[in-house]
């Protein structure tokens, strides 16, 4: 057993099955292993070892997705572990990550990044048990190795010429340097010609070094993601009669309810009390009494629905994305608050599902946090409406004949005229600002 550890195992094929490497065998292994530390990198195909080799396929796509572009977070030859992401396939609505199906070293990427690829497509190599760190370490202790030689000589050579000055008189050495200032003078008369030519051209083309009040531009390829929220956009606006109406609400007393048990909720709930909560709550409860709202129209008919499934905008580096929080209507604050919370994590990390963002009968839109003051929000195709919220500001306002400083907000509600009448769209959003000035009103019920 001593003897076959020093040799080197090699597996049959039959489980729990080994035996000892030959001598042909060992000398495969070594080439093999000569190769991948010299070929190791993107752009070659390591030389297969002799370890189990597994071919990685797209993951499983969604069935409203057919395909995506593949982009690479790893190279041929680094190390991986199990489950550990190599890359990613960005496509319409999400992205989807390329997991490694367990520890070993990337042979081969049989797509090139930014490829477009399907389902079923085989997308790289991983030799499984193979590790890829020490080679990496060889050729950067090569290098201060090969780097300390090259002082030694420059040194050598200064001392050798300075050696022979002692023995020369001092007198023929002020004459030759004498001689000497008439051989820059013609250099001189030569160099200033070039001198524009080579400082324009060379500072631009590098890129690197690029002098103030330069004016530059690049082309970048869109997003998948991108590309179909302009689609989508775009088509809102061509399909839908859009109009806005506004109103403002006094922030008083949700201000006041918040800042009084956000402690407490906090405490007992494990997330933060927010404004977004007693919006979806109230918007929950005007979409219930106002159903039209809450419809929808499909070719020559209206879909009424008796559920509220509120798509929240999430803004993230990719692109706008609106996750579904489903049958708010039945949900508390906390409930509310949970699931906003887990959605935006989800969203922030990347790992929203097709299935989080399907469906959706309205959307609210926070533009607030980033200081919008006034907005028209364009409505979600198939949905209706949309619901737009904008910072808080101190303002002054009449009340009861006199005029006081308030926290007040300016909201937005855009809806589709071929479906929602005036009347509708301006209840709704008073029903809206009543229930968030008095949050009584939705404990209550009334």
């Amino acid at each position: 057993m001593h003897r076959l550890r020093r040799v080197g195992l090699i597996r049959t094929g039959v489980s729990k099955c080994v035996r000892p490497l030959s001598s042909s065998e060992r000398v495969l292994r070594k080439y093999a292993q000569d190769s991948s530390n010299r070929f190791g990198r993107r752009g070659y195909r390591v030389t297969p070892s002799l370890f189990d080799v597994k071919t990685i396929e797209t993951p499983t796509f969604p069935d409203s997705v057919q395909e995506g572009d593949i982009q690479w977070l790893k190279e041929v030859g680094d190390s991986v572990e199990e489950d550990e992401v190599i890359g990613e396939i960005e496509t319409d609505k999400t992205t989807l990550p390329v997991q490694s199906p367990a520890a070993g070293v990337i042979t081969a990427l049989l797509v090139e990044d930014g490829d477009t690829i399907a389902k079923g497509t085989l997308l790289a190599n991983i030799d499984v048990g193979a590790t890829g760190d020490a080679p990496a370490a060889v050729p950067a202790a090569a290098a201060p190795v090969a780097a300390a030689p090259e002082p030694t000589p420059a040194p050598a050579a200064e001392p050798v010429a300075a050696v022979p000055a002692p023995d020369q008189p001092l007198g023929p050495v002020p004459t030759s340097l004498g001689a000497a200032p008439s051989i820059p003078t013609a250099p001189l008369s030569v160099t200033p010609p070039p001198l524009p030519k080579a400082t324009a051209p060379p500072v631009v083309a590098s890129g690197e070094m690029k002098p103030p009040g330069l004016r530059s531009e690049h082309n970048v390829k869109m997003s998948r993601m991108r590309l179909r929220i302009a689609e989508r956009l775009k088509e809102s606006q061509n399909t839908a009669a859009m109009l806005t109406t506004f109103n403002e609400i006094d922030m008083t007393n949700i201000i006041a309810l918040r800042s009084r048990f956000k402690d407490d909720f906090l405490k007992k709930h494990g997330v933060k009390l927010g404004f977004m909560s007693a919006f979806l709550k109230a918007s929950a409860t005007g979409l219930k009494e106002m159903p039209a709202v809450n419809a929808f129209i499909d070719g020559k008919e209206i879909i009424y629905r008796d559920y509220v499934d509120i798509s929240v905008a999430v803004a993230t580096p990719k692109g706008l994305v609106v996750p579904v929080l489903r049958n708010v209507e039945t949900m508390s604050f906390a409930d509310i608050e949970i699931g906003i919370n887990e959605l935006g994590m989800k969203a922030r990390d990347g790992n929203l599902a097709i299935e989080d963002m399907d469906g959706g009968t309205f959307t609210v839109s926070n533009g607030g946090v980033f200081g919008s003051m006034f907005g028209t929000p364009i409505i979600n195709l198939p949905q209706s409406a949309i619901l737009g919220m904008h910072a808080t500001q101190q303002r002054p306002v009449a009340l009861n004949g006199n005029v006081v400083i308030r926290p007040m907000m300016y909201v937005a509600l855009t809806y589709d005229h071929r479906l929602i009448d005036g009347r509708e769209a301006v209840t709704f959003l008073k029903r809206v600002k009543s229930a968030v000035e008095d949050p009584g009103i939705m404990l209550l019920d009334i």
